[in-house]
């Protein structure tokens, strides 16, 4: 999701909140100055960290000097020749690969669907065409598929429009400056259908990927398809609005970052920063005005509360209650009610991604993308049970959420958001624990948990049992909330944590944690970056944000905010070596065109294809008020991928294959 000095979602006033009300009132530790403890605290260990095992006590974590690394050779897990980093209007992938454009915004989804039309934009052909802004990727193999890694349903989010992209004539100029128009209802319309999800079958023949047109499957959920609110908070008094007295129907999912797959086949998505499409005032003395606050709800550039009476606070006090939760969608149904499950908090979710543990529980990792905020976990009560599909569709209902606190000492604690437990009780205002999950930002700021630089992907390694986590960044940090051992004040390039949970049980409520990487360029000393001296001028970046974990357990990052006038290169995706001599050794996969953000990398279950999601392609160029810099319609840096004068640029889903065939990075 984009954020901070390097981006605007929607224009400066979406993010004026960023700098001002939701920075984290407490006193709680921010990451930065528990980060620079611990790096004075182990200025004896030189060289790369490695976790090799954790003890099956809380004890000590198993790291690796870097002699032992060196011992074991500094061969990296990815033999690609890498790309050269650079900023052009086209994207770029690794020698021996072929990136194939696979869906575009607008591309018609359903038989009926019309062919996109720049000039003739409806809402109704948007619900049936492919959205915008496609973030999250997600493949599951089709039920009896031939190959697994061939045949499949992707689901993919759409997470915000871009009005100054998407439509002519909306930029209008003044005293010699392009100004944003007012949306029109007919825009509010588009845009909204623009938003939420789609689900697609695709299909694999030799080397090109493609849309099965005519599949059962293909599905659009947009701002306006009916969901359920499941979990403690569902039919609940503060989410009960004049629309829905039962608290349990909702219309819509907004702002729709990342999400992963879950054991039993269905996709998680978490609603992030829902909060810019309210506006108006609650009443006087309204009890969720601290709450709200919290979350700097309103905060309008889009302000549907002029098209939607329930986006106005006055007239639907409680709706923006029933946004900030992640909701699960079973793709092989066509017909299914999304659920938003409340269970899992409500916050600025990046996404949830999830691991069964040794038990047969399930726990998802969950990021609350915002200065200063929180890293969580949800362990489920119940068991997953790979032999009955059914059973385990409600498991993200019922089970605990924590939140977590990170000491110098290089061990965290899980710390659980439980009403009755500790300070969560009704002396500081819940009344049961729909309040708690209502106000999960609060709970954590009781509970003490760690301030954090933006939390976005936490993904688990299957594989090797350990938890990587993206902090994109944190300008926002003063000079005196780090010391000197860890100059990462005015944090614009971000860090990735390792966790490893003790005794390798992802259900365990204690553990150890590393910094795998401080990223930016390791060549400007005064940045502090931690790459390993094999890492080329391609390989290092900045502003790490998702993340996906291979099949052999290769570390891959996305990134969101490099560019010409920050890094001078684009977003890309980078793999990462996270074990031995190689270890925090990154070297450049795929690059993307001019102004645009690399989102929701995954990969086929054998590893020969890599889906990734474009998102907001030419979003630069001349400086003007309402985006800061920003390009628009008539003026783009690139009309990527079509490269049409009469086509705007479109936000895609890109296929990366070998050409030769074979397993992607090898």
């Amino acid at each position: 999701m984009r954020d901070d000095d390097h981006e605007s979602t929607f224009g400066a006033s979406m993010l004026e909140h960023e700098d001002a009300e939701p920075r984290n009132p407490t006193e709680n530790p921010t990451m930065g100055e528990l980060i620079s403890q611990r790096f004075s605290r182990r200025g004896l260990l030189k060289g790369a960290l490695a976790v090799s095992a954790i003890s099956a006590t809380v004890g000590t974590l198993a790291l690796e000097t870097a002699a032992e690394a060196q011992a074991q050779g500094a061969k990296s897990a990815f033999s690609f020749k890498e790309v050269e980093v650079g900023v052009d209007a086209d994207h770029h992938v690794a020698d021996g690969y072929e990136a194939q454009v696979l869906l575009r915004w607008g591309d018609p989804l359903t038989a009926d669907a019309p062919a996109f039309d720049p000039a003739k934009q409806s809402a109704e052909a948007q619900s049936k065409q492919f959205g915008y802004n496609n973030d999250f990727v997600g493949y599951v193999p089709m039920t009896g598929a031939a190959d697994p890694s061939a045949h499949g349903l992707l689901f993919v989010n759409h997470e915000y429009t871009n009005p100054h992209l998407m439509f002519p004539g909306v930029v209008e100029m003044k005293d010699g400056k392009p100004v944003l128009k007012n949306a029109t209802p007919e825009r509010f319309a588009i845009e909204a259908m623009a938003h939420g999800a789609t689900v697609a079958e695709i299909r694999k023949t030799g080397s090109e990927w493609a849309l099965v047109k005519d599949s059962r499957y293909n599905r659009r959920i947009t701002a306006a398809t009916e969901m359920q609110l499941s979990g403690p908070v569902a039919g609940t008094e503060r989410v009960q609005t004049r629309a829905d007295a039962s608290g349990r129907k909702v219309l819509g999912t907004l702002n729709n970052c990342s999400g992963a797959l879950t054991p039993w086949g269905t996709f998680v998505s978490g609603e992030e920063n829902f909060h810019g499409y309210f506006s108006g005032k609650l009443p006087e003395g309204h009890r969720e005005e601290a709450n709200y606050k919290r979350l700097a709800v309103p905060s309008s550039p889009y302000a549907w509360g002029r098209f939607e009476e329930r986006f106005d606070l006055a007239k639907e006090p409680n709706e923006a209650n029933r946004f900030g939760w992640v909701i699960e969608v079973d793709p092989f149904d066509p017909n299914s009610v999304p659920k938003k499950r409340t269970a899992l908090g409500r916050f600025k979710h990046e996404g949830a991604d999830m691991i069964v543990a040794k038990d047969g529980r399930v726990v998802a990792y969950l990021g609350d993308d915002e200065r200063f905020d929180y890293v969580y976990k949800f362990v489920t009560a119940g068991r997953f049970d790979p032999n009955n599909r059914a059973s385990n569709l409600d498991l993200l209902d019922a089970g605990t959420l924590y939140v977590a606190k990170f000491a110098a000492d290089g061990t965290h604690e899980w710390l659980p958001l439980v009403f009755g437990q500790g300070p969560l009780t009704a002396a500081n205002g819940f009344q049961n624990q729909a309040d708690v999950l209502i106000e999960a930002r609060r709970a954590g700021d009781l509970l003490g948990a760690t301030k954090m630089d933006r939390p976005e992907d936490i993904t688990p390694n299957p594989v090797t049992g350990r938890v990587y986590v993206m902090l994109t960044n944190n300008t926002s940090r003063k000079d005196g909330e780090v010391d000197a051992a860890n100059p990462r004040a005015k944090n614009a390039f971000g860090h990735i944590i390792e966790i490893a949970e003790a005794d390798g049980d992802h259900t365990a409520t204690k553990g150890r944690w590393e910094i795998l990487l401080k990223c930016g360029d390791p060549s400007v000393a005064a940045v502090g970056a931690s790459f390993s001296t094999e890492t080329t001028k391609n390989g290092w970046f900045g502003m790490p944000d998702n993340a996906v974990v291979d099949s052999a357990g290769r570390l891959w990052v996305a990134t969101d905010g490099n560019g010409i006038d920050v890094t001078g290169r684009t977003d890309g995706l980078w793999a990462v070596d996270t074990e031995g001599g190689a270890r925090r050794t990154s070297k450049l996969f795929y690059r993307v065109p001019h102004g645009a953000e690399l989102c929701g990398p995954c990969f086929t279950p054998d590893d020969t294809t890599a889906f990734v999601a474009v998102q907001h392609p030419g979003d630069d160029g001349p400086d003007w008020p309402e985006f800061g810099r920003r390009s628009y319609y008539e003026d783009l840096s690139t009309r990527w991928p079509d490269f049409k004068p009469d086509m705007p640029v479109r936000p895609s889903v890109v296929a990366i294959t070998k050409k030769s065939g074979g397993k992607i990075g090898v």
